[in-house]
């Protein structure tokens, strides 16, 4: 009898073991059925997985810490963007229960994905958390995408402020994709904290419904325009200043806007547009730098 379990270590650890360009190439050709065009690429796509292996600025590392990235942008907009941090741990087991707030936020800075909401600290069951705060250390985010930026991101647990808007009764992403240094579309992901998947609606910069959906489907009824759009788009394009591409997400909480995070990989350029053309015409922006 075949051991399934055993199969996928063993495929996993294979994996692993390939080199980044290697490893691209077959991810790729794995969701989308076709290997990506490395030497000339036009898609967006494609020219993700280019930058993944030719532009490797040692900045772009601090920049997908959720620690340090913090005074970066603080430097750069202001602290008022910036959620506080209540806490720093460098292991699961060292996080201090009895100094936070009843309302926080747990997440490494590592990471990308795992998050805990703590709405109500006596009900937390602190232990799970604990347990799964230590997964989140373990994960190589590196080793399962290949953005080397996260290869050497100090593994740490960060605390912060839990944020919810009053209108929405969430906290609703915004997120900017910037290419070469312009805002050029966004996309609202809402439903996050309610339900198992969430929506994203993609919109031009005139807030005008894009008709293409990404990773996942668009939402019953259109989320409302943010009340600082403008000023979002200002601030994304500073904090985009001298980048070839980076996903700039921000939140709009009570009126006030704040940081989220800078992504440089969106959905790690692994999912298929809806419909593919898409791909090719945000492909066509995004002008490539010199190889490093």
């Amino acid at each position: 009898m075949y051991n399934n379990n055993f199969f996928k270590n063993i495929s996993y650890k294979f994996f692993n073991l390939l080199p980044d360009k290697l490893f691209i190439q077959l991810k790729f050709f794995k969701n989308f059925h076709r290997l990506p065009n490395l030497k000339n690429p036009k898609t967006f796509s494609e020219k993700l997985q280019w930058l993944k292996l030719y532009d490797r600025n040692p900045y772009y590392t601090k920049l997908v810490d959720k620690y340090e990235v913090k005074k970066i942008v603080a430097d750069i907009i202001g602290k008022k963007y910036i959620i506080p941090t209540l806490g720093v741990w460098d292991k699961a087991e060292d996080i201090d229960f009895d100094t936070l707030p009843n309302q926080f936020v747990l997440k490494a800075t590592h990471d990308s994905g795992r998050v805990i909401i703590c709405k109500d600290k006596e009900k937390l069951d602190k232990e799970w958390a604990k347990k799964e705060m230590a997964k989140s250390l373990k994960r190589d985010f590196y080793a399962l995408t290949r953005e080397w930026p996260y290869k050497n991101v100090p593994r740490r647990i960060i605390a912060e402020e839990f944020m919810e808007d009053a209108e929405t009764k969430e906290l609703r992403d915004y997120k900017f994709f910037c290419i070469n240094g312009k805002v050029e579309l966004l996309f609202i992901a809402t439903g996050r904290q309610t339900q198992e998947e969430p929506y994203f609606d993609f919109f031009d910069t005139d807030y005008n419904h894009l008709p293409f959906k990404h990773g996942h489907p668009n939402a019953p009824i259109k989320p409302i325009k943010p009340k600082n759009f403008d000023l979002m788009k200002i601030i994304s394009e500073k904090l985009s200043l001298n980048l070839p591409q980076i996903r700039v997400d921000l939140y709009e909480i009570n009126g006030n806007i704040y940081f989220g995070e800078l992504t440089l990989f969106h959905h790690s350029g692994m999912v298929q547009f809806d419909p593919p053309t898409w791909d090719y015409q945000l492909g066509e922006l995004l002008k490539l730098p010199q190889k490093q």
